[in-house]
This record gives C-alpha cells, structure tokens and sequence, in this order.
C-alpha cells in the first residue's frame, strides 16, 4: 500500500489515476479546486475500495495555500511515495499577436509554477527518506509547437525540461521522475481552452478515436509499478490515429 498525491484530481486524467491507484488498495491526498467534487469522489472511492482519502482544496497557482495546506500534512499523510503533477490547462487559440495577456498567465501560473510549488512542498521528504516517484504529466505540446499552441506548448515544453531537471536533482537521492506526455485526450480540456464553447470542443474529437482518461491512467499506473531498478523517464502516448501534434487521420 501507498500513499499518492494527485492534483487535479476532479476530472480527467487526475480522476482516472485516483480510480486507478484506489482500485489497487493504495491511500491517497486529492487536490482540486471544486470543493464538492472533491468530497464526493472522496467518498466514492472510499466506499468503493475500502481506502482512505484526504481532500484539499487548492489552487496550485497559491503559493501561500500550496505550501501551507501541504505543511500541514502529518504522521503517516506527510509520507507521500507517489505525487501525480496532474493540474494544468490549455486557455485560448490565438496567434501571439492576438494573444490575451490573462490567459497566458494563467497557463503559465498553472501548468509551470504551479507544478512548482507543489513538487517543491513535497519533494524534500521524499529525499530525507531516499524513497519516492514524481510523475508530471506533459503533452504532446512540450515535444513539438503547432500553429496557435504558442504558449500552452511553452509551460509544456517547461514540464519536459523541469521533469528532467528534477531526475538529475535528485537521482543521489534514488528517487524516481517520470513525464507522462499524452496526445489527444478527450477531458475537459479542449471546454476549458475554448471557454465553455462546448461545440468548438467537440468537433476537437470528431472523426477519430482520441485517448481516454483512462488510457493516460493506466500508463501512470504502469511505470509505478517496475522494479527498483527501473525508471522510465519519459513515456509519449498517442491515440492511433495520432501521428503526431498534427498530423491526425479522421474519417469524416
């Protein structure tokens, strides 16, 4: 049994991995924004597989919340062995020129300071104890720009290297890092870059078969389980119809 912090945990692939690691008997710390959500997969999952869960609500762009609500973490909740770097967001589809400052920051405030924060809180005691996975997950985005990605494609291009920095940091200490870089996933993500627009989202996944939650949760899953000895750095993992960034085969 483990224990595995997971931000971002009330949607997509931050849900999928809390069924995933629950349903294998392991505790787990849930983060999110939405209080309610938080406290009704608590329970589900407690009921379910007979686990226990801590929720706590937070932004990782708080600085302040981030480090004190995982300061307070104690006894046997403050031994964190898995911490899943879930929470990040895609806003807006401009060219740069056409850009809008606030949503820059927020994806910047999110999916790279944010990750921060949270890695930062947790990752001394996984030193002291010599003993400990961090898992970012990434996107096709930090491996190749595509038109419009802009600066989405740079805070993932900033998971890649920031997921690397990490495994050299603290690779004495027999720590494991690994990035988890998807392709086409259908979550909430493409509602939240298009704001709401629910049928610019859908046409997203229209004419292929995209990744599931799921799909992403397994793989997570996957590389916490190899021997000791084994750290997988960096996993790609694509839909079939998914060649690349941009290159998709739809039958329309």
């Amino acid at each position: 049994m483990k224990l595995i912090l997971i931000t971002g945990a009330t949607s997509g692939i931050g849900l999928a991995c809390a069924k995933k690691f629950a349903a294998d008997g392991n505790n787990l710390i849930l983060t999110g924004r939405r209080v309610d959500r938080l406290e009704e997969i608590s329970t589900l999952l407690q009921k379910e597989f007979a686990v226990n869960v801590k929720t706590i609500q937070m932004d990782v762009r708080d600085k302040e919340t981030v480090f004190s609500s995982l300061a307070a973490l104690s006894g046997e909740w403050s031994k964190i062995d898995i911490l899943i770097n879930n929470a990040g967001l895609a806003v807006g589809l401009e060219t740069i020129q056409d850009g809008e400052t606030d949503d820059w920051e927020r994806m910047i405030d999110t999916n790279v300071k944010g990750l921060l924060y949270v890695t930062r809180a947790i990752l001394p005691g996984m030193v002291k104890r010599k003993s400990g996975h961090v898992i970012n997950i990434g996107s096709i985005a930090g491996k190749e720009v595509y038109p419009n990605g802009n600066v989405y494609c740079g805070t993932k291009f900033a998971v890649d290297a920031l997921t690397r920095a990490i495994r050299i940091d603290t690779v004495q200490a027999g720590i494991k890092v690994t990035q988890i870089a998807p392709g086409a996933v259908e979550t909430e993500f493409s509602i939240v870059r298009f704001k709401g627009d629910k049928e610019k989202a859908d046409n997203v996944y229209k004419g292929f078969e995209p990744l599931r939650p799921e799909d992403v949760a397994n793989s997570v899953f996957y590389v916490t389980t190899l021997p000791p000895h084994v750290n997988i750095n960096d996993l790609l993992i694509m839909p079939t119809a998914q060649a690349s960034a941009t290159v998709l085969y739809k039958k329309v």
